[in-house]
């Protein structure tokens, strides 16, 4: 069993990357791609265990900008050989983050919420980011569940909403692919505007593979990224989009419900195009 996209607690996830290793074997999930926001923290604590474990993808999720909303791209194969530069340019982007806290921290502040940094920080480290602010305020009652706090105040269009320093699509697309990696538009159901109509644009900048498959896709959705993915020659790529406790309907390798399943094919694809890069 294939899952190329999960989190560990080095970003939003909240499995520690041994834990995620022992949750793939108990899954029956062979090939494990770690896919941490903006950082390789987990993916490379994750290489250094020596307990019995499924093979290892090296990913990163990065948030990126495209016509002013936020769009996620999937970087894969950016282990042993990308260059450093690659990781100093994601250090760059963690430093964004912490600043877009602090002001995020002000903002919770004024809308009345008891909320500090150290608080948030104590849970999400170096990797803090608003799932962690959301936990701090389900746990002190602000809000009811996760969706409420993101809903109310933590999403793009909430009145707690700060903005974030990220890259443009196309500066994330064009790292990785600098960098050597497979550059894949994350989740593209998620993404704001209409898909289709954006792929040129996107191919354009250089996106060379497309998730087609994902806990957020059903039987149709899955199937219009596969012929797209087919219509402009990508590769395709997937996963459950594991975090654990904090997304518990989305079980790794299976996704929600059962309604996941990567072919095993797709990963020697991914290898073969690798390999010629």
């Amino acid at each position: 069993m294939i899952d190329l996209h999960s989190h560990t607690n080095e970003s939003d996830g909240t499995c520690s990357p041994g834990q995620l290793l022992e949750e793939a074997v108990r899954a029956g999930v062979d090939v494990l791609g770690i896919t941490d926001h903006d950082t390789f923290a987990g993916y490379d604590q994750a290489r250094a265990l020596r307990a019995p474990a499924p093979a290892l993808i090296c990913g990163i999720e990065l948030s990126t900008k495209l016509h002013g909303k936020s769009v996620h791209l999937l970087g894969y194969f950016l282990d042993a050989d990308a260059p450093a530069e690659f990781r100093h340019w994601v250090l760059d982007l963690q430093a964004s983050r912490r600043e877009r806290n602090v002001r995020l921290v002000a903002r919770l502040r004024e809308l009345g919420f008891d909320i500090t940094l150290e608080e948030a920080e104590a849970r999400g480290r170096g990797m803090t980011g608003r799932p962690h602010f959301a936990q701090i305020m389900v746990e002190k009652g602000y809000v009811a569940n996760l969706r409420q706090a993101f809903d109310d105040y933590l999403d793009e269009s909430a009145k707690g909403y700060v903005w974030r320093r990220e890259p443009q699509f196309a500066e994330g697309v064009a790292r990785i692919r600098q960098a050597g990696g497979i550059a894949s538009l994350a989740h593209p159901v998620r993404v704001n505007g209409d898909v289709p109509a954006l792929m040129p644009e996107l191919c354009d900048a250089g996106l060379n593979a497309l998730e087609a498959y994902h806990s957020d896709h059903g039987p149709k959705e899955t199937e219009m990224y596969l012929g797209l993915a087919h219509q402009y020659g990508l590769l395709v790529t997937g996963g459950s989009d594991f975090h654990g406790a904090v997304k518990p309907d989305v079980q790794l390798g299976t996704g929600c419900g059962g309604n996941l399943k990567v072919p095993d094919n797709l990963l020697e694809q991914l290898r073969s195009r690798h390999a010629a890069r």
